[in-house]
Order: C-alpha cells, then structure tokens, then sequence
C-alpha cells in the first residue's frame, strides 16, 4: 500500500480538503486528528465530527467533496487516489473488511450525534460527549477516565449545538459537582463516572 500513497504533514489549522473542491483522493489518519465541517448559507460552521488515526476520509462516491476537514494538531494523513485505491480494496479482502468497519463505525457517530442534539439540556450533551470521545481514538490508549480534548471549547460548541459560553458554563458546574477535574487545557479527567453517565441519560 505503501507505493500507492503519499504521507501528508499537517500543521494545526492546515486545511486538507475544502467542500465544493474536486475529490479526486481518499484520506487515512496515520496520527493526529481533524475536524470536519460543513458551513451554512449564513457563514456559520457546523463540525459534524472529529476523526482520529485509523479513520478514514473521502470514501464516498461523490465528485467534489461535500465537507470540509482540518488539523486540529500536528498530524499526519496517507493520500490515495481514489481509482488505485478502489482495486487495491477489491484484491484485498481484508482492507475491504477494514473499510466496511470504519463506514459502520461512521455511520454510528452521526447517529450519535443525531441523538447528542437530541438531547435537552447542555449538560446531558456535554456529559455524553466526555463519554463517548476516548472511544473514538483507540490508537492512542489512555488510562480510564482521562479524556484527550484536542479541539477547542468553540468546537464542542459547534459540534454539539451551543454557545461556547454555554460550554464553558457547564464544564464550570461539572467541576463544581466534582464531575470532573482539569488537570491541562487540553485534557480532563472523569471523576464520578456513573454520575456522568446519569447526566448523559438525562436521569439527574
């Protein structure tokens, strides 16, 4: 595979693909993560994910791209070119098993999100994200309960339907209730799981 790609370094902030372009190529995370994003007729930004290493990017059949993605930390990425990539999945058997698992896997994180909207209040939002995020970066383990965040609060906001000072109201209360600490920026750590939890299904 590794003659059919070309390695990618991506500063924080580098754009890799913006919507409307042409999308001639497919996108694996090696290391890293990426915010991908929609924006509406207004100018304002939807994120609709954050994508780690191990996942993959442009798999859909489309003509140009339909999102927009970019680092939100140094990263890396491998490029292929859509035509290539698609026989070398049709001789490999377990690359096209590889793939088929990151497009259920895609498939469940906007159904997550879908419910994460859903949800009424922007603590049961927030405490479900704080849940659910370390399963999305399994390639770079973490001792239970700590949680990486390499997107800035603006960007939970956008991802999860609030204001960024309703983000900085909650994750305030959480730490108040003793939910959570925060030990960098950057990270946090869950302090009361199966009282996070109880917010997540909105049982508090």
């Amino acid at each position: 595979m590794g003659k059919l790609a070309e390695v990618m370094t991506l500063g924080s902030g580098t754009v890799l693909v913006r919507e409307g372009d042409p999308a001639p190529h497919v996108f694996s995370i090696t290391s890293g993560s990426l915010r991908v994003y929609k924006l509406l007729p207004d100018g304002r930004r939807q994120i609709t994910g954050f994508l780690f290493a191990g996942d993959f990017l442009g798999l859909a059949i489309d003509d140009d791209y339909v999102f927009s993605a970019e680092a939100m930390e140094p990263s890396t990425v491998c490029r292929f070119r859509k035509g290539p990539f698609r026989l070398l999945v049709k001789q490999s058997p377990a690359l096209e098993h590889v793939l088929l698992h990151r497009t259920m896997h895609e498939l469940a994180a906007a159904q997550n999100q879908m419910l994460l909207l859903g949800r009424k209040t922007a603590i049961e939002r927030m405490a479900y994200f704080l849940l659910d995020l370390p399963g999305h970066d399994p390639a770079r383990p973490s001792v239970p309960g700590h949680v990486r965040l390499p997107m800035k609060r603006a960007e939970i906001a956008d991802y999860l339907g609030l204001t960024i000072e309703t983000v900085s109201r909650v994750l305030t209360r959480m730490k108040l209730k003793g939910l959570i600490s925060t030990p960098s920026p950057g990270a946090l750590i869950i302090e009361r799981p199966d009282r996070m939890r109880q917010h997540a299904l909105g049982e508090v």
